[in-house]
């Protein structure tokens, strides 16, 4: 993302003569955050049976809890979610909802699919047809994924995870329990701690969420624009030198 072009005055005795001020923002897509990126953001819910009842509507929260950080807009945040076991299923597509209020409603109304672990289909499903512009991803936006475990995948996942980073996709992984962080760290896009995430107890999966929500709302990315910062610097200070030797005519 480029720089954010502003005005202010480079020294108090000439209020008439004003550098661009470049800031590097952030880009963040957070409730209140006044950005302006985009992120098309799919859950990948695991829906088997070791999870159990009590423990599922936990992670309904988690994924609220995330998704009470985002500006949910057309413009802004989309967010998906697919729940997987032994098959996998699409709980509602990107742009489905278009606000907090209804993306909510529709996780907390998300039935328990009570089976098997195959997180190599849930990822391959979110490449072929998640973040795909028929299931409303949009051209541009940042695509993310969190794929959420509590067990070992029942099958294959490395080809599905390789190809989801070489997409670009950003890719978060949370296990809880019996999951498996060898599994975690070949999902998620870097294979350092922030970027996969693992508890023992459901319970504390809030804690990660916390966690995640930072991740999420703020763009990593260095700013583009930092030797033109470096220039505006230099010749700020090269003007507030004139002025003290008073070889500038004062306004």
């Amino acid at each position: 993302m480029g720089c954010v072009l502003g005005a202010r005055p480079v020294v108090g005795w000439i209020t008439a003569f004003k550098l661009p001020l470049l800031a590097c923002p952030h880009s963040p897509v957070c409730s209140g955050g006044g950005g302006s990126s985009a992120i098309d953001l799919v859950f990948l819910i695991d829906g088997s049976k070791s999870v159990r009842p009590e423990n599922f509507e936990l992670v309904k929260k988690f994924i609220n809890q995330i998704v009470d950080t985002l500006d949910v807009s057309d413009k802004l945040a989309q967010v998906g979610l697919v729940q997987y076991s032994s098959s996998v299923r699409q709980e509602f597509p990107l742009g489905r909802y278009h606000t907090k209020k209804d993306i909510k409603a529709a996780v907390r109304n998300m039935s328990y699919m009570e089976k098997g672990t195959m997180t190599g289909a849930a990822l391959k499903y979110l490449i072929d047809n998640s973040f795909t512009v028929s299931s409303g991803a949009r051209p541009g936006a940042q695509k993310v994924g969190i794929v959420f475990t509590d067990g070992r995948s029942q099958d294959y996942i490395n080809d599905a995870a390789k190809k989801a980073k070489d997409l670009g996709f950003k890719m978060f992984a949370v296990g809880v329990g019996n999951a498996v962080e060898d599994e975690l760290r070949e999902i998620a896009s870097e294979p350092v701690a922030e970027h996969y995430f693992y508890t023992a107890d459901f319970k504390t999966i809030n804690q990660i969420g916390m966690k995640l929500q930072k991740k999420i709302c703020v763009e990593e990315d260095p700013c583009e624009c930092e030797s033109i910062v470096k220039f505006q610097a230099k010749v700020e200070g090269l003007l507030q030198a004139l002025t003290r030797k008073h070889i500038l005519p004062r306004g």
